[in-house]
């Protein structure tokens, strides 16, 4: 979905054009176990100049509700963002790897858009359980030296972010979409990339 039309990647697409190519290789659905399943060196066309890791908001789906399929232990999850991170690090020491905490939930829209066949008119996710999942995220970014951005935090401070950010209270909407493709152009600015640094020469 982040390719999409005025998705997060196609806007990193565009900003990138004629100075780097921005492969997606993300999956919908996913989450860190399933990740780390299929990380390997040949899923990268080259040495990449800078990686984003993403996940969160499926892992922290509630283990007794409807998407509990999804769910991985948070312990799990922090483990797992340090093997990704670790398996980038130690292919290409080089690259800048950027992990992004998981957006907060709108419980109030998931409700209304239950996944499958969900009846109990509960929500198969919640906020506060996507805010552990974040903090779980930037304390692994900590730990090992990367940086990070603080997705849960900073789409709550966009007015009315639960509409204006969220489709159906788990996915970005365009401005959630937007939000999310500043922040990793400013990180990645941050550490010396960006068009402007860039040459031809660099992808």
């Amino acid at each position: 979905m982040s390719f999409q039309d005025g998705g997060w990647g196609a806007s990193l697409v565009n900003h990138f054009r004629r100075t780097a190519d921005v492969v997606l290789r993300g999956y919908s659905g996913y989450n860190t176990r399933r990740a780390l399943g299929i990380l390997n060196t040949e899923a990268f066309p080259a040495e990449p100049l800078a990686v984003t890791v993403f996940f969160g908001a499926n892992d922290a789906a509630l283990p007794d509700r409807s998407s509990s399929f999804s769910h991985v232990p948070i312990e799990e999850y922090e483990q797992n963002l340090r093997s990704i991170v670790s398996f980038f690090k130690k292919q290409w020491p080089k690259a800048i790897v950027i992990l992004l905490s998981p957006p907060p939930i709108s419980e109030a829209a998931r409700i209304l858009n239950p996944y499958g066949n969900n009846t109990s008119g509960l929500p198969e996710r919640t906020n506060g359980a996507a805010g552990a999942y974040a903090q779980a995220c930037l304390r692994v970014a900590t730990e090992l030296g990367v940086p990070s951005v603080d997705l849960w935090t900073k789409v709550q401070r966009v007015p009315d972010w639960e509409t204006a950010c969220l489709s159906d209270g788990l996915h970005l909407a365009r401005a959630g979409n937007a939000l999310v493709f500043a922040e990793v152009v400013e990180e990645l600015k941050k550490h010396g990339c960006g068009p402007e640094t860039l040459s031809s020469d660099d992808f």
